[in-house]
Order: C-alpha cells, then sequence, then structure tokens
C-alpha cells in the first residue's frame, strides 16, 4: 500500500480534522502520509517515554508544512525538552496568525513565541506551560473563551491586567509549586477589572499540593457552571470547606452544575453537615455531580429528626423543582456502622436523582448498601433501570456474553465526526455522565463506557 502513494500524496486528500491518541514511535511515521493542505485541526496526544525527543519534535516542526492552513492545534503529554520547546515555538511562528483559533500545547514557549501568542486577534483557546517566575508581555485577546495555564509564578497574570476578557468561559490553572499564594484572589482582582463575571462558566484549579483556597474570591463570578478546586489530604486532611462556605457558594452561584472543592474525600470526618447539603440542593436545582467531604454521621442524625430536612423558612429541601444531583462521590468518607439504609434515605430525600455513590468507599459495607438502597428506589420507579457500575481503582475485562450485540454508539457534547479509537478511563472524570461528554460503546449489563472496542467493567 505504501508503494503505491508518492512521498508527497496524502492518503486522505479531503482530511480536514485529524485525531491522533497515544501516538507512539511505530505510528509516527504515518503522521506525515494521513496530513493534508486541507487539515485545519490536529490533535496529537503522545504516549508518555514512548517516543524520542528527536522524533517528537520532528514531527511538530513538519505540521505547518502539510498544513499550512491551520486553525486548531493540540499536542498533548509532550516531553519537557529544550528542543521540544523550539519545535513547538517554531510551529507557532509558522502558523497562519490572522487564521490561528485554537493553540494548545503541552509545553512552554521561547520568548518570541510568548509574544507572539498573546497578541493573535482571532484566538480563542489557549492552553500553555509557563515556567519560572516568567511575565508575560500585555495580552490582547479580544476573542479569548478557554485559557489552560500550567504554570510555577503567578507573576504571569500579570500580563492581563487592563485587558477586556468579555467572552472568555473557562478557565483552567494547574501549578505544582510549593508556593501556591492565593491564585484565586489575584485572578478575580483581573477578572472582574476585565469583565469576564459576566461570560465565565467554568474554573478549574489543581495542584497535588496541600493548600487553602480563598473561595470567597469566586462569589462574584454568578455565571459559574462548574468548580473545580484541588488540594491535597495526602499528608492530613486539607478540607477547610464548612456550612458557611458551601451556603455562601450556593448562594452566589445558583447555576452550578458540577462542584469539586478539596481532593477526594479522605476518612478524616470533616467537611460539610447535612445542613450543607440540604442547603445546596435547594439553591443549586441545576447541580448534576458533587466531590466534597461531608460529615456522613450528620445525615444519620437527620434521619432521626422529623425536622432536619425543613429549614427555618419551613420549605422542605424536596421542591417543585428538585435538585437534579445524579452523581456523588464519597471515596473514603467514614460512614457509621449499620447506617446504610438510613442514610441512603436521607440522600434521596435531599438529593431525589441521585443514581451513582462513586468511588472507593463502596468497599465499605455501608456504603454499598446506601448504593444498593438507592438502586432499589430507582426500579421501583423505572423497572427497566439498570444500576450503574460503582467505580472503584480496579479494572477487569468485561465478560458480559451479550457485549457484541448490545453496543451503543454514544456522540460525545460538541465534537463532531467518528472519534473511535480513544479510551476513556473511568476514573479520569467522576462528574462526567458518559451520555454527555463520552463517545464510545456501551456495555449494558455493566454500564461502562469507552471510546473504542475494548471495553472494561468491574465484574470479574
Amino acid at each position: 500500500m505504501l508503494q503505491l502513494h508518492a512521498a508527497n500524496d496524502p492518503w486522505l486528500r479531503r482530511l480536514e480534522t485529524f485525531e491522533f491518541e497515544g501516538a507512539t514511535e511505530e505510528l509516527i511515521p504515518f503522521v506525515p502520509l494521513l496530513l493534508s493542505p486541507k487539515t485545519t485541526e490536529i490533535y496529537i496526544r503522545f504516549l508518555k517515554d514512548a517516543v524520542p525527543i528527536m522524533v517528537v519534535a520532528s514531527t511538530i516542526a513538519g505540521l505547518s508544512k502539510l498544513c499550512p492552513d491551520l486553525e486548531r492545534i493540540t499536542l498533548m503529554d509532550l516531553p519537557r525538552d529544550p528542543i521540544i520547546t523550539e519545535a513547538a515555538s517554531d510551529l507557532l511562528l509558522a502558523c497562519n496568525r490572522d487564521t490561528l483559533q485554537a493553540f494548545c500545547v503541552d509545553s512552554p514557549l521561547t520568548e518570541k513565541a510568548q509574544e507572539i501568542v498573546c497578541q493573535l486577534p482571532g484566538l480563542s483557546k489557549l492552553w500553555v506551560v509557563i515556567q519560572g517566575s516568567t511575565s508575560l508581555p500585555v495580552v490582547a485577546l479580544p476573542n479569548l473563551t478557554m485559557i489552560d495555564v500550567e504554570y510555577d509564578d503567578l507573576n504571569w497574570l500579570q500580563g492581563f491586567r487592563g485587558v477586556t476578557l468579555e467572552k472568555l468561559e473557562s478557565v483552567t490553572f494547574s501549578s505544582q509549586s510549593e508556593k501556591i499564594c492565593d491564585p484565586l484572589g489575584t485572578f478575580e482582582s483581573i477578572a472582574l477589572a476585565a469583565s469576564a463575571q459576566k461570560t465565565l462558566s467554568e474554573f478549574r484549579f489543581e495542584t497535588s499540593r496541600s493548600w487553602n483556597p480563598n473561595y470567597s474570591a469566586l462569589l462574584s463570578f454568578h455565571q459559574l457552571k462548574e468548580v473545580a478546586i484541588q488540594s491535597s489530604c495526602k499528608n492530613g486532611c486539607s478540607s477547610r470547606v464548612d456550612d458557611n462556605i458551601i451556603m455562601s457558594m450556593a448562594r452566589a452561584m445558583p447555576m452550578l452544575e458540577t462542584l469539586q472543592l478539596g481532593d477526594l474525600p479522605c476518612n478524616t470526618p470533616a467537611g460539610i453537615t447535612v445542613n450543607g447539603l440540604v442547603g445546596l440542593a435547594r439553591l443549586c436545582p441545576r447541580l448534576s455531580g458533587l466531590c466534597i467531604h461531608f460529615q456522613a454521621a450528620t445525615l444519620l442524625e437527620a434521619a432521626t429528626s422529623p425536622t432536619a430536612l425543613f429549614p427555618s423558612d419551613g420549605e422542605s429541601v424536596v421542591r417543585q423543582e428538585a435538585c437534579a444531583l445524579t452523581d456523588l462521590v464519597v471515596e473514603r468518607i467514614p460512614i457509621p456502622e449499620g447506617s446504610g439504609l438510613a442514610i441512603a434515605h436521607i440522600l434521596l430525600q435531599i438529593f431525589p436523582h441521585i443514581l451513582n455513590v462513586r468511588g472507593y468507599a463502596y468497599r465499605a459495607r455501608e456504603w454499598r448498601v446506601v448504593a444498593d438502597t438507592i438502586d432499589d428506589d430507582i426500579r421501583e420507579l423505572d423497572p427497566s433501570y439498570i444500576p450503574q457500575v460503582r467505580r472503584t481503582p480496579n479494572t477487569y475485562p468485561c465478560n458480559d456474553p451479550n457485549l457484541r450485540a448490545s453496543r451503543t454508539r454514544i456522540q460525545r457534547k460538541g465534537s463532531s465526526g467518528d472519534l473511535s479509537g480513544v479510551r476513556i478511563s473511568p476514573t479520569i472524570n467522576y462528574f462526567s455522565t458518559p451520555f454527555s461528554n463520552s463517545d464510545g460503546l456501551v456495555c449494558h449489563t455493566c454500564r461502562v463506557y469507552w471510546k473504542s472496542d475494548e471495553i472494561w467493567c468491574e465484574n470479574q
């Protein structure tokens, strides 16, 4: 087959979008044969430590020549190396600056490339890595809707002072620096001056360090639908979220759909009480995914009090517009012995649409009782309901004998075309429901969703 094509003759002459997940040294040579001058969008995720640096660099360097009209570029899991930095920077400099709409490259850039990427008039999505205490030049990105920055020092944010960001919708910051400082407060002052509070719907901060976030800095962003603020419980519980904090956020962000505060819940009995959960359910009716530290024992206490689920104004938490929450991550939250049934019924009163109690804690007997009770309750309303799988760190090859005859294609929200060949790990995102942002196959027995023919579940 290779002999039938000339060196400069692409296999797919009209290819517009190219997606390659898990690029390896053996497969990389096929990339130039697949790309076309008509290709405007490229997504490549390199398999870590599986491709030599020089091979990665040469692949990146050749993209602009093979695809002169690139509009959207995504390169993920790149090695950290000066050679990669030069290659990624050269790629940016070779692109048409007037038509480039998305530059999402997991690599630092040279000083010259940083100046260019901050001055692209049509750029709507930007993902960059900023090392050390680098200061960005003055930013002029009037069409920016998404920004994702991995950084060491907050100094780079000063480049956004005085900038208008009236279209900004999504922000993700990531830092592994020992000195995290106050990224939320710094962002608040810049974003409010840039009028970003009118459009911002997603905010994430990712770190593996332990820190105490200034959650009050987010209260001005009333349009937020997704908030994920990570911290680590590795050296002791880092959660500082209490009922006052959660109620303040719920009042300020009534449109919340997914919320994660802190690390995955640990085995320290800390966090909000049943009062905070009730308030969250009342004030955020669209909430569908929740991952926070909470005190399961207070749910048991509420089960013995007939007024526990009725606030002082007399309004029941189960309103006409009940909270939409379906996914609750419990991970390692302690649960009193013998309380599973009572806690399940309280959760169903607070969150009547709940489907999944997820996390490592499912291995604990009482959390299994909670999950099974919720499944039984749903079956009473819908006899055709098939329980969702409890997600744990271990998965096994699916043994469903009817799998091949019961496949269902799920289309990812916002995607176009067939993206098959990519596998999604069920532990990547506890919030994402399979019907909203996965495209792949479904095992009707185990309810685990993948992007490829390799279906896995927790049935051994």
